[in-house]
């Protein structure tokens, strides 16, 4: 809850060039230090004004109706105070005077309130959030943005215009108009719900407008390659200089699992030496911002020792020269066609490929390949456990043997 210094009292004033007896009654309102006046619509003559009590001297029934009257707005002002206060609203002593006088607060705009949400995310990047999840935000800004446009035709819109339709509208646009898949549509949908429960705690919004919309992610059958496949792109041997580069940085992801992002800010100071005296790497994922240590297996380090004193490296520090992602996944469908898989081929297939068919069906315990992926959580590991069907099947002989013995 916000700490406020707050204070009010009653008190006469007199206008200039009044020539009547009795004096205005303002209430004066300090909120931080801001001051603002508000008329009650009373009057009392000075002589009969108690300035400490802040109420009108005597017993008659005037008075009686005008301390009455002073007791119940004093006690209204205090609420919607408090009712600011226990709603966490950024208020100042103005918006609290147009309350009070029932003056709506000024229209808070959606795209005003997600910029300023990311501003903020930016100047915590490297300490609270990583410069992917920021990327996110502001294409999720973006692709708000573009929908009120399109929508509504105009720059931005009240947070009051938020409702069912408002979301639903906005997911079949981005299905539809964007061709956005369902999944990353629902990743952009959540990010702008954490702007839209912003609004709720701060008390813009009486409710939550997700409260009836079903957030649900479809299970994807996340590809990878077989050892065959794996091993034909291995022994492959290129003309093409380029084609056999592409293939080698795709084949140390194959067996380091780094995605694209971080293959290509890959330094050699990234490379230590592990707890068994043998080569490491220890980075930090770009995406999440999450430490992975990864062991180096022999083809990862044929392919690093292969690549150290290519200029390219040498000139940007880095370990391999890497191309741009479109690039790499225009050299890798060609290079897929070249070898006879009959899949898809792009940079992060290597991913998969090393969750799967390199350490999972091996044996390698999940708990180890969670680690060394970068996830935070255990759980986005066993999508890939999914679909190790030989691992399955060599536990389920493993099991086999034990109840036989039995």
């Amino acid at each position: 809850m916000l700490t406020r210094n707050f204070t009010m009292f009653f008190y006469l004033k007199k206008r200039s060039n009044h020539t009547e007896d009795e004096h205005s009654i303002y209430a004066r309102l300090t909120l931080n230090g801001e001051r603002v006046e508000i008329s009650t619509g009373r009057k009392c003559e000075p002589g009969k004004w108690n300035p400490k009590k802040e109420r009108k001297n005597g017993t008659r029934e005037d008075a009686k109706i005008l301390n009455a009257y002073l007791d119940t707005l004093q006690f209204r002002i205090y609420e919607i105070y408090r009712q600011a206060v226990e709603s966490d609203i950024e208020f100042t002593a103005e918006m609290l005077k147009n309350r009070i006088n029932g003056v709506p607060d000024k229209s808070r705009l959606i795209l005003e309130i997600f910029q300023t949400h990311n501003d903020k995310m930016a100047k915590l990047v490297g300490s609270d959030f990583a410069m992917g999840t920021l990327g996110r935000y502001r294409t999720t800004f973006d692709h708000t943005k573009a929908f009120i446009g399109w929508k509504y035709k105009t720059s931005d819109l009240s947070i009051q215009d938020l409702d069912f339709d408002f979301i639903s509208e906005f997911e079949f646009w981005m299905k539809t108009v964007r061709k956005i898949g369902h999944n990353t549509t629902m990743k952009y949908l959540a990010n702008f719900k954490k702007i839209v429960i912003i609004c709720v705690k701060k008390g813009w919004l009486a409710r939550d407008p997700f409260i009836a919309f079903k957030m649900s992610i479809r299970e994807v059958n996340r590809d990878a390659l077989s050892q065959v496949e794996l091993q034909n792109i291995s022994n492959k041997e290129f003309d093409n200089e380029r084609l056999e580069q592409v293939r080698d940085i795709f084949l140390f992801c194959c067996y380091t699992g780094l995605a694209y992002a971080d293959v290509f800010k890959l330094k050699s100071s990234e490379i230590i030496v592990g707890i068994d005296g043998e080569k490491w790497l220890s980075i930090k994922r770009q995406k999440t911002d999450t430490p992975s240590r990864i062991p180096l297996l022999p083809m990862a380090m044929i392919v690093l020792d292969k690549y150290k004193d290519h200029p390219r490296c040498i000139a940007k520090n880095s370990l391999l020269p890497v191309l741009t992602n479109q690039k790499m996944n225009s050299y890798l469908k060609e290079i897929g066609d070249v070898c006879g898989v009959n899949k898809i081929i792009t940079f992060h297939l290597a991913r998969h490929t090393f969750a799967t068919t390199v350490t999972l069906t091996n044996g390698v315990p999940l708990e180890s390949v969670s680690k060394m992926l970068g996830h935070r959580n255990i759980r986005t590991t066993q999508q890939y456990a999914k679909i190790v069907d030989k691992k399955i099947s060599d536990d389920m002989k493993n099991l086999k043997i034990v109840l036989e013995k039995k």
